[in-house]
């Protein structure tokens, strides 16, 4: 059952994050259940999202990054071979491997708590839990659960170090002076 008004999102969700979030995607967002991280300035940059969205489409991706900055940073640990060699770890150390199984088991059980969707039952996403296929999704688990929720997309956060850098949305950010 979707916990959705309307709009596309859950009832409890500030309007002026689900516009923020449609201005980063350039598009309306799809099936919001949560703001579930923020960047250091506080806009929203990852968001939980329904197993099923609006449309009927089944969504295995329980934690969706919405930032376009953190988005092209993982873009470009991906681009570097980072899932690969990840994925090589994950024959080569078993506790790795272990850790990143019960991440998939914990990220399967807190979909599965808003939604059985018979389409996507026991695929978790970002290839858990036997490879790497999205850090994105790895990232977006660790940022919205917390450090230790998933092994790998901790170790994929590390990787980015300030991804948001000289943005607006580094902390106490003061923006250029244009003296035209």
């Amino acid at each position: 059952m979707s916990t959705e008004n309307q709009q596309g999102h859950a009832p409890g969700v500030d309007p002026a994050d689900v516009q923020a979030i449609r201005e980063q995607l350039g598009r309306p967002p799809r099936g919001i259940v949560e703001i579930a991280s923020r960047c250091p300035s506080g806009h929203p940059n990852v968001v939980k999202t329904e197993p099923r969205l609006p449309d009927g489409t089944p969504f295995p991706t329980l934690f969706y990054i919405t930032c376009p900055r953190l988005a092209g940073a993982i873009g470009t640990l991906e681009a570097a071979g980072v899932m690969a060699d990840m994925s090589q770890r994950l024959l080569d150390e078993p506790e790795l491997a272990a850790a990143y199984t019960a991440s998939h088991e914990a990220y399967l059980a807190e979909r599965e708590a808003i939604a059985h969707v018979p389409e996507i039952a026991g695929i978790s996403a970002g290839g858990m839990p036997t490879r790497v296929k999205c850090l994105h999704v790895l990232i977006g688990h660790s940022l919205a659960r917390g450090e230790g929720s998933n092994p790998l997309g901790d170790e994929g956060l590390r990787l980015l170090g300030d991804y948001w850098g000289h943005s607006s949305c580094a902390p106490g950010y003061v923006a250029p002076v244009d003296e035209d």
